[in-house]
């Protein structure tokens, strides 16, 4: 019977190591073929511009945005300006995700006050954030602050909302089985609510890095002197499209990484939660 066991085990353990594998080879394959799609897009954008089927003016071409990316490189400037818009959007991302998760802790607190400014957020929400960017020039000047504050009022609600919701979303009976063992509201949602909202907001945080992206260059749009919202604005002024497409190009990559830091912090999560 032992021999039987060892068999059937050593049999799960290859057929375990078998689905591995073939995750890893699936995984390897969707990223091969996403950079070859990639690399397909500006051989394609550049043999077009070189041929005259895109209007370079318009378009640019990689060529061109390489060699620009280098000159900038080589003058330090394209960092300055990438820095100074990576800060602000991490910060406003830092802040909004907190602040928002914090207003929904609040409302779940005390539900007399979630029912009081239910109606609010969803006015809030619907409302165009862009709006706030004339008020937050004259109250709070033309530097970072009004920036970042850009960032964190586009991100803020939507937080709020979505979080606020995963928490009312958790089955009840696991409120009243801590109830009934005399856990205290804030002990239920700490040991309970909380813990099965984790992925709500890990779906918050990926929405979140989208969203201080935007807040931060339309806030660089309308004051900024500097950061690669400036650099597209500027741009357009003395008609240096190729200057806003490298902007463009730098703010999909930094928002890349920053969505796959958000995601491997994700996977940490989710596989400190099944250990």
């Amino acid at each position: 019977m032992k021999i039987a066991d060892w068999l059937t085990r050593g049999a799960q353990s290859q057929e375990h190591a078998d689905y591995l594998k073939a995750l890893r080879l699936d995984k390897i394959k969707v990223l091969s073929t996403q950079l070859i799609l990639l690399i397909l897009l500006f051989v394609l954008w550049e043999l077009s511009a070189r041929h005259g089927i895109v209007d370079t003016f318009i378009f640019s071409q990689p060529s061109r945005i390489w060699q620009l990316i280098m000159e900038r490189a080589a003058d330090g400037s394209i960092y300055h300006h990438t820095w100074i818009t990576l800060m602000e959007t991490v910060i406003g991302f830092c802040l909004g995700t907190l602040l928002g998760t914090f207003v929904a802790i609040l409302i779940w607190a005390s539900p007399f006050f979630g029912r009081v400014l239910d109606p609010y957020l969803v006015v809030l929400n619907s409302m165009p954030k862009v709006a706030l960017g004339p008020f937050f020039i004259v109250t709070m000047g033309t530097g970072y602050i009004s920036i970042i504050a850009m960032a964190v009022a586009i991100s803020l609600i939507i937080t709020t909302i979505v979080v606020y919701g995963s928490f009312q979303e958790v089955d009840p009976n696991y409120l009243k089985l801590t109830q009934t063992w005399g856990a205290t509201r804030w002990q239920s949602f700490r040991k309970v609510v909380l813990p099965a909202s984790i992925p709500s907001i890990i779906s918050t945080l990926k929405v979140n890095v989208g969203l201080s992206w935007v807040g931060v260059i339309v806030g660089e749009f309308l004051v900024a002197k500097a950061g690669l919202g400036y650099l597209i604005i500027y741009g357009f002024q003395v008609f240096n499209l190729t200057l806003v497409m490298t902007s463009l190009l730098i703010i999909s990559v930094a928002a890349t990484i920053m969505y796959q830091a958000v995601a491997f912090l994700e996977k940490k999560l989710m596989q400190s939660r099944r250990t």
